[in-house]
């Protein structure tokens, strides 16, 4: 056969590389003390085996007595702050969550909340998401003069990550959104949707494109029951900690207005269990917010498993 290409083992984000995560090259130099020197050089087909790589499927047939280490230092995986999700799941067994506060304004209505989040991955492949508006506060004045204030809708949505390699993974959201909220503060329906992701690193920008199609339970006479979403983000490293975001996303449902909206934000991480972020966006015709501010955290919360 042919001689191996090699590529580096290990390297920083947006290296060609086989492990490029933030972690990935302090965590493998960290192996070796003082003076010590290693080859940081691998096959680059092994990258093609990587994704089925499970060496627990061989367990049961070892049969001196071995060991299991588990790192107890894992990266949060960051789903805030656009509208798009990535396709990756977070660490198996590692409950992360998700709060923000959110400020919209449009016309003569006036909308605070504070967005939440809860994610578990079950497995590298399957995971779940448990979402919703812990606090609403609403000034419309086409329903009344006072302000509304109540407990949001909930979103459950069961997740399935399909990684291709270390720069491309592919992804599935199946969701319900149960009415929880009082009808004017939410929608007052149960509403069924799918979402597809496509998340792929060209060099150090990272894509994140969704296309979702929401079936709307309480769709009024004369508009659509289907809603069809789309937004793209790319987000860039502008330090090791500190990152900035760019988004366009929009709506669309027959009978009523398309939203589009231009989306940018920072975040920084001053460690790998905490990103904070920041943000503004800005709706592009008539029938999205005139803006929206907002800022939030991501945590992890308990490792289950």
């Amino acid at each position: 056969g042919r001689e191996p290409f090699p590529i580096a083992a290990v390297g920083p984000p947006g290296s060609v590389a086989a492990m490029t995560s933030p972690d990935a090259e302090p965590g493998y130099r960290a192996l070796f003390g003082p003076g010590e020197t290693f080859r940081n050089e691998v096959a680059a087909r092994v990258c093609l085996r990587i994704a089925g790589y499970r060496p627990i499927a061989k367990a049961a047939q070892v049969s001196c007595p071995w060991l299991i280490s588990v790192c107890d230092d894992d990266a949060i995986t960051p789903y805030r702050p656009s509208v798009s999700s990535p396709a990756q799941l977070p660490v198996t067994g590692h409950l992360d969550f998700e709060l923000g506060g959110l400020h919209s304004k449009s016309a003569d209505l006036r909308r605070n909340s504070l967005p939440y989040q809860f994610k578990l991955a079950f497995n590298r492949d399957w995971g779940v998401l448990i979402g919703g508006e812990a606090v609403v506060s609403l000034r419309d004045p086409s329903v009344g003069d006072s302000r509304m204030r109540g407990l949001g809708d909930t979103n459950l949505v069961l997740k399935r990550a399909f990684t291709v390699d270390e720069a491309t993974a592919f992804g599935l959201e199946l969701g319900v959104k149960i009415p929880t909220a009082r009808n004017v503060i939410g929608s007052g329906s149960t509403d069924l949707g799918v979402n597809g992701i496509v998340s792929r690193d060209f060099g150090s920008l990272h894509l994140d494109a969704n296309l979702n199609f929401t079936h709307i339970g309480g769709a009024e006479t004369g508009t659509g029951s289907v809603q069809t979403g789309l937004s793209t983000s790319f987000s860039h490293p502008l330090t090791e900690r500190l990152s900035a975001t760019a988004e366009l996303s929009g709506l669309r449902r027959s009978g009523t207005a398309s939203t589009a909206l231009m989306l940018v934000a920072l975040a920084y991480s001053p460690s790998k269990r905490l990103t904070m972020d920041i943000g503004v966006a800005r709706g592009l015709n008539p029938g999205s917010p005139n803006l929206a501010m907002f800022a939030g955290l991501v945590i992890p919360v308990a490792r289950l498993w």
